[in-house]
């Protein structure tokens, strides 16, 4: 079916413009219309929107004409700009960028998580200004303790969260590999988006405002939202990994009565989660990257195949690819409600 929308990628120069722009180009957004907007300075790029070259536009005071989606995946700064022009023209508006977590009338949204709370499912109204699609590593976790629901009461449960560059854009990972470059030819570090050194180096935080600590802060927020009561509250630490690109978490879980590996793993298996058997390379930031699933592997603690209270799970994924599907599952979302007249 031909969809006739309009689609606006405000901050298409950057990761998450890209990456979303690719995931429309392989949705039921396919066919519509697309404009990439962003600052002056990056005005005239060429860039791919499915099997063409589209250039990037300068934002200007038309450029949410007759639009029906507008994303933002830039910085916070071009979103809080903006946002309302597109509002005012009539656009739903999909915050990545998240600068509008404070706003009122603001939804975090997970439409991949299938079990997430009645509220969140059909909080959608014309009140509605925005949506928030809810941060990747939430909906991972959300994903798996969701599937973990189906085996038994769990007494204890934690995740560390191992977060890539590309969480903070392109010049997060120019810098991080300018750092690599310069240590080993034993030249001083830039330090221009990270406080310290961060390359061959694991932080819990960097920058002025100690970044990674707001992150985490977002992460643990959005689980809370969309788990509801019946999943398990997870404490969770993220720290920064020297690394470009993907996500790693370590969940450690403790189940009320033992289990056997084989009733875990099934119950963890399908889409979006891919199991990784014990003969292929475990899940890594190098073998998830561009794939839409969540590649896990579950491991007894006590490291044999007999039942136990305790299991590891090592999963990794795609951040940016997970974060532009389900920003794509909030577009359609809303369109499925646009004909009912709940939203603008």
């Amino acid at each position: 079916m031909t969809d006739n929308s309009k689609i606006a990628i405000v901050g298409a120069a950057s990761l998450r413009g890209k990456e979303l722009a690719e995931a429309l180009a392989e949705s039921p957004f396919s066919s519509a219309r697309v404009a990439l907007l962003d600052e002056e300075s990056e005005a005239g790029r060429l860039e791919a929107t499915g099997d063409e070259a589209t250039l990037i536009q300068r934002i200007d005071r038309g450029s949410f004409e007759h639009v029906d989606f507008a994303f933002f995946t830039g910085d916070q700064q071009i979103t809080r700009q903006h946002w309302h022009e597109a509002l005012f023209a009539g656009a739903s508006v999909i915050d990545l960028s998240y600068a509008l977590e404070a706003e009122q009338g603001v939804l975090v949204c997970a439409p991949l998580l299938v079990h997430a709370p009645q509220a969140i499912r059909e909080g959608i109204t014309l009140s509605t200004k925005a949506v928030i699609p809810a941060h990747a590593v939430s909906l991972a976790l959300a994903l798996i303790m969701s599937r973990l629901e189906q085996v038994g009461p769990m007494r204890s449960a934690s995740a560390t969260v191992l977060e890539p560059a590309s969480e903070y854009g392109r010049a997060a990972i120019d810098e991080l590999h300018q750092q690599t470059v310069s240590l080993l030819n034993f030249h001083s570090l830039p330090k221009e988006v990270y406080d310290e050194q961060m390359a061959f180096n694991v932080v819990p935080s960097f920058g002025e405002s100690k970044t990674t600590g707001q992150t985490e802060a977002r992460i643990r927020r959005h689980y809370a939202l969309i788990r509801g009561e019946r999943m398990a509250d997870l404490p969770i630490q993220v720290v920064h990994a020297p690394v470009f690109h993907g996500v790693s978490l370590s969940i450690a879980l403790e189940f009320d009565g033992p289990l056997t590996r084989d009733r875990l793993s099934s119950a963890l298996a399908g889409e979006p989660i891919e199991l990784v058997p014990d003969d292929a390379e475990p899940p890594n930031n190098l073998n998830s990257a561009g794939q839409a699933n969540i590649l896990v592997r579950p491991r007894p603690h006590n490291g044999s195949d007999r039942p136990t209270n305790h299991y590891w799970i090592w999963a990794s994924f795609d951040n940016l690819k997970l974060s532009s599907l389900n920003a794509v599952a909030c577009a359609l979302e809303l369109r499925r409600l646009r004909p009912k007249g709940k939203v603008q």
